[in-house]
């Protein structure tokens, strides 16, 4: 391990496995890439555990993979469903909420708008209300996106303070949300000694991700098939990061807020500023990581919906606030996720994904020694 890696990891804040043992947590859209990734972290914690989410959406999938419905209590229900979301919740008496269940593609936005805004705004209204009047919920974690902010393509970082907005629909239906969480935390949640706050994650990468239209699956399906990636935007500039490092700026944010109300707010968690780079920068990687049979090739569309240039976060916030930082270099990231996917390509789901999954899972969890 080099210095800086090092040097990194001198300065993060550890997760508190003691918090997590025992906990009762439950996690909205634990089938999906980033949730299924954020069971298996509380399953190593010892959380006890209550999943709720539509299912898998694509085959291959994450959640079979890793055969999460095995480490928790695997519910297949939707979040726009708000009697049985609130049923849930009341039955299984949760201390922390950690909700990711959401619309997540900004192509697919544009393709169904009013089923995004029903699923990201109406499904967060309902995630909240579910929790109104739970003597057992103490903390809820609202996860939205680095869209959040008016993308005023500038060249540095949106602060948790900068204007929401959102030109598309994906982008305006996680503002709302984020309005909508500000709404129940003063109208009725903070009375009720419930601290909410929202989680800002940048562009997250990493093994199991199968979605559409986003360049890490779409390179493997691509290299291993033997073709080229296309890459529509090559250009564009974007805050990438490993999808555990967001995870554990999560979890501590969930136990800071456990501790201090004060701690219920908006916050971003994003790469170094020298980890942000284009997409060509990352097209480039992972042609050089996967090696022979692979490339890339520009294919912007014409006419193609409208995405950002350029899409930075300042998460000094998260660094001084929670000691959060995020652990792995850009090359790191892409050489990990290539991994992962060789290995389930290679081998399939079995022992020596579990070990590679488990091993990740310790390294980003700060509870193995190098």
């Amino acid at each position: 391990m080099g210095q800086r890696q090092r040097a990194l990891e001198d300065l993060v804040m550890s997760i508190d496995p003691s918090f997590w043992r025992g906990r009762r947590v439950f996690v909205t859209g634990h089938t999906g890439f980033k949730g299924g990734w954020l069971i298996a972290m509380l399953g190593s914690l010892g959380a006890k555990v209550y999943g709720y989410a539509q299912a898998p959406e694509t085959d291959p999938n994450l959640f079979e993979a890793m055969a999460i419905a095995e480490t928790c209590e695997h519910h297949e229900n939707d979040i726009r469903d708000a009697a049985t979301l609130k049923a849930a919740i009341a039955a299984f008496k949760p201390e922390v909420v950690l909700h990711l269940a959401a619309q997540a593609l900004v192509r697919r936005s544009y393709r169904a708008p009013l089923a995004n805004f029903d699923t990201n705004v109406m499904g967060t209204a309902n995630l909240l209300d579910a929790c109104r009047g739970q003597s057992s919920v103490k903390v809820v974690v609202i996860v939205t996106t680095d869209k959040v902010y008016e993308n005023k393509h500038w060249n540095w970082g949106y602060r948790e303070s900068d204007r929401l907005g959102g030109a598309d629909p994906y982008s305006a239906s996680k503002a709302a949300a984020e309005i909508v969480v500000e709404s129940w935390r003063y109208s009725f949640l903070e009375a009720e000694g419930i601290a909410v706050a929202t989680a800002r994650a940048g562009n997250v990468i990493g093994g199991g991700d199968w979605s559409e239209d986003r360049i890490v699956p779409d390179a493997v399906r691509a290299f291993a098939a033997g073709k080229a990636l296309g890459v529509r935007n090559p250009d564009a500039i974007r805050p990438w990061q490993h999808v555990t490092d967001s995870l554990v700026g999560y979890l501590l944010l969930a136990e800071a807020c456990w501790r201090d109300s004060t701690f219920a707010t908006a916050w971003n968690f994003g790469p170094d500023p020298g980890q942000i780079a284009p997409v060509s920068r990352v097209a480039d990687l992972m042609v050089s990581t996967w090696g022979q049979g692979s490339a890339w090739e520009n294919q912007a569309i014409p006419g193609a919906p409208k995405e950002a240039a350029i899409l930075l976060l300042d998460s000094a916030q998260a660094r001084t606030r929670l000691n959060w930082q995020p652990r792995m270099t850009l090359e790191t990231v892409i050489a990990m996720t290539i991994q992962w996917y060789r290995c389930f390509l290679t081998d399939g789901p079995g022992q020596r994904l579990q070990a590679l999954t488990a091993a990740i899972i310790a390294d980003a969890l700060g509870t193995t020694h190098h």
